[in-house]
């Protein structure tokens, strides 16, 4: 592939796209992605990677566990592209994806990147006692007309949008009786769905403060190295390239939306007409060829992925 052919992003995934099996095919055929599940497994004292590829599914849906094992996951897939030779000019992730696209771009390394997501998980689960919060993806409205129902239905509790995904999907957190007004407000409002989301916390809205401030004293002692590619950050949806800028990203990304749409725009507005997902799933290039009509997207989850990508190239920067 040349680069008249247009650019090349690696996108990273967050929470919600685990699965048991994941990872173990690319761990068995590739002794790269092999070590950094091992890698991983010394850090946190206990076996990740079986969890990643064998499960229970109940023990890999804890946050502190989803956490790391997406990021393990992304990362071992992503190194094995690495090693072909294959590097995009840019980079971004999903929520927690930020941290495995920082990984990738050299900015934090693996034993830091695990140990932070681990933690990152358990202050988000702490922040709101279980049961108290909720999320729900409202389909058919537009941003202002959702973060207009979320303005209204706070009478009943902090209710705010969290992600803005694009293709008419906005995904709204807050305190449960909040969140269920809005939902019922904005189906009054010409909604298509308003589906309550089976999370354990209700991520990225000003509840998740608490969250933020703990895992800004850990974001404060990790080192952090400028990046040797660009990143989309999902609080500004705009490039950085330094490590400092990542670390203060990160710590706004708490309690901040994630601002998807405008990424994926933002990158193509960039020259950006292939999207790369590495990692478990296949949510993120649906988004794109929602966002982004003639973009190409491929999801890379395993060895049969790897070669596909690699057979089509990708540019060296």
């Amino acid at each position: 592939m040349t680069n008249a052919e247009g650019k090349v992003a690696f996108l990273f995934p967050g929470q919600g796209s685990q699965h048991p099996g994941m990872g173990r095919e690319a761990a068995e055929r590739y002794p790269l992605a092999r070590a950094v599940y091992t890698r991983a497994d010394e850090v946190l004292g206990f076996a990740l990677s079986r969890m990643c590829f064998e499960g229970p599914e109940e023990d890999l849906r804890l946050t502190e566990n989803t956490q790391p094992a997406i990021l393990t996951t992304s990362i071992a897939l992503g190194e094995v592209l690495r090693s072909m030779d294959l590097r995009p000019h840019f980079v971004a992730g999903h929520s927690l994806g930020e941290y495995s696209a920082l990984v990738f771009a050299t900015a934090l390394d693996l034993e830091q990147a695990v140990a932070l997501v681990r933690k990152r998980g358990r202050y988000m689960q702490d922040a709101v006692p279980v049961g108290a919060g909720a999320m729900a993806a409202i389909l058919g409205l537009e941003a202002g007309e959702v973060a207009a129902v979320c303005r209204d239905a706070s009478t009943e509790g902090i209710v705010e949008p969290a992600n803005f995904n694009g293709a008419g999907q906005v995904v709204i957190a807050g305190n449960r009786d909040g969140v269920e007004n809005a939902c019922r407000l904005a189906r009054e409002r010409g909604a298509k769905k308003a589906i309550p989301l089976a999370v354990s916390a209700p991520f990225h809205c000003r509840l998740m403060e608490p969250a933020a401030k703990a895992l800004a004293r850990d974001l404060s002692s990790a080192e952090f190295q400028n990046l040797d590619m660009p990143l989309f950050t999902n609080v500004d949806a705009k490039p950085i390239s330094t490590g400092d800028e990542a670390r203060e990203a990160l710590v706004r990304q708490v309690a901040s939306p994630v601002r998807w749409e405008e990424t994926i725009l933002a990158m193509a507005a960039e020259g950006v007409t292939r999207f790369v997902e590495v990692g478990p799933g296949k949510v993120l290039s649906g988004l794109v060829r929602k966002i982004v009509k003639d973009a190409s997207t491929v999801s890379v989850s395993g060895p049969t992925d790897v070669e596909k990508v690699f057979a089509q190239g990708a540019p060296v920067v």
